[in-house]
């Protein structure tokens, strides 16, 4: 016979799964928008199926009502900020947004421990209390208060420094703290110590100190990571909200939670993972907040004179060219330049130039933002290749337009050992016969960094918005 509970359940199976056709859907070009529907159809049925099963349960009228006036007012926020962002934008807001869901995670935790070892150390033990200290499970239940509250403090804070960062309201470049890997450290042993602690005699105070804990140690780890290491940051915060969200589904005995969290927690953690191997980045260096990496200071080197070129003259380089690659990096985006960019291919391969795009894997300040600034402007989605695509294409490339970007076609990544970005792979842009760098200023890059390809002998600077020197080239054309 079926009930309110049985069918809610049954609902939460169908969303996990549609949960799982999302990250099917999004992980490919053609399927992304079908993905993302997917996603929605899920977060739908799962909250139509959470209120019903609050109501199944006799939730107070009052408790009804703050539950779909916070659905209301979330929903209007969520519509609003999704209307109005920008995609330059995108980055900071994704890490705006797993803090709220390491904040949820503290809340949850706080309320469960309020629920039950706050209870029991009364004269009498609430229901929920009694029946888990009869079952033998308070145990378990204090661990999972604990190292829930730890997870979402942790991704609270340091998705706040993210967003600071990424938003370019602190610096980006990393907090170098003496002894910054033994405080790191120091507070994981010290969390574990805690932890073991609380379960045994749970007391509030040792809750207030988990969370300051790890309210600073989500500070510091996330300080400690470089500017140029940000885009991995964003997908390990993803992957830390998920853990977060898992830990709150095990203290809500919500299993739609646990299996969401999951796979946000894991495929943002495996994402990290791909991210780190692009960048020539240790995972554990990186989730760990820069264990192990001392970045060295900016290169303030004197590499002689840049020389420049005027939107014509490129227009004339590019109409003698046979083959021409494109590598967009974050400039493009803040300039809009997409669709001018388009349009420049469609010209080109009009006159039969072959005309490709390299896309470095961190380029943009979050994985896939090129791509999707590309796939917008209608680019087909054959000529867009990943770096380890095209790298070899360099050698014997007529001209090659660096349209915004940076860090990832920065040679000092393979030629100077001591350069912060050592070891990083890059677009090695500067094999073709032709660079043009489309460039607002010779100032360096996100990660800090002065770019010695700026001043190479067939490289030439093209100074301006990258919009305005598109359609300048486009009209010349």
């Amino acid at each position: 016979m079926f009930t309110l509970e049985t069918t809610a359940t049954a609902a939460y199976v169908v969303a996990a799964l549609l949960f799982i056709l999302a990250l099917a859907g999004l992980s490919k070009h053609e399927t992304s928008r079908s993905g993302n529907t997917f996603g929605i159809a899920g977060m739908a049925v799962a909250l139509v199926a959470t209120i019903a099963l609050a109501v199944s349960r006799h939730i107070e009228p009052l408790g009804l009502g703050l539950l779909i006036g916070a659905m209301a007012i979330g929903a209007a926020i969520g519509l609003w900020r999704a209307r109005v962002v920008e995609m330059t934008g995108m980055p900071e807001l994704i890490a705006l947004l797993h803090s709220f869901v390491g904040l949820a995670a503290v809340l949850v935790g706080w309320n469960g421990y309020l629920h039950v070892e706050h209870e029991m150390s009364k004269s009498g033990a609430g229901a929920e209390a009694a029946l888990l200290s009869s079952q033998g499970l308070l145990g378990i239940h204090s661990a999972e208060v604990f190292i829930g509250v730890f997870i979402g403090a942790v991704t609270f804070t340091g998705s706040i420094v993210a967003n600071l960062k990424l938003s370019a309201r602190i610096k980006s470049t990393p907090l170098m703290l003496p002894g910054k890997n033994i405080l790191n450290v120091g507070a994981l042993v010290l969390f574990a110590a805690l932890t073991v602690w609380f379960v045994i005699s749970p007391a509030l105070w040792l809750l207030i100190a988990v969370t300051v804990l790890a309210l600073l140690l989500g500070w510091h780890l996330v300080a400690s990571i470089g500017g140029g290491d940000m885009p991995v940051v964003v997908s390990m915060l993803n992957s830390y909200s998920g853990w977060a969200a898992a830990a709150s589904g095990f203290l809500l005995s919500n299993d739609l939670l646990i299996v969401t969290g999951a796979l946000v927690g894991s495929s943002g953690a495996y994402l990290s993972y791909i991210m780190c191997k692009a960048m020539n980045r240790s995972f554990i260096s990186v989730i760990a907040g820069g264990f192990g990496i001392e970045a060295g200071p900016a290169d303030d080197k004197d590499y002689g004179e840049h020389r420049e070129i005027t939107a014509e003259g490129a227009a004339e380089l590019l109409n003698s060219a046979k083959s021409v690659i494109i590598t967009p990096g974050y400039g493009m985006a803040v300039a809009q330049a997409q669709y001018g960019v388009a349009e420049l291919t469609r010209k080109l391969r009009d006159r039969g130039v072959e005309v490709r795009f390299g896309i470095h894997p961190v380029a943009g300040r979050l994985p896939g933002h090129m791509n999707v600034l590309l796939a917008e402007a209608k680019v087909p989605y054959d000529i867009v290749l990943e770096m380890d695509e095209i790298n070899d294409d360099f050698d014997g490339t007529s001209v090659v337009l660096v349209i915004g970007a940076n860090d990832t076609v920065n040679p000092a990544a393979e030629d100077d050992p001591s350069s912060p970005i050592a070891g990083m792979p890059v677009l090695t842009v500067w094999n073709a016969d032709n660079v043009i760098v489309f460039k607002r200023s010779m100032a360096s890059g996100y990660a800090g960094v002065q770019n010695p390809l700026f001043f190479r002998e067939n490289t030439q600077m093209l100074f301006g918005d990258a919009k305005d020197r598109v359609d300048a080239i486009n009209a010349a054309l």
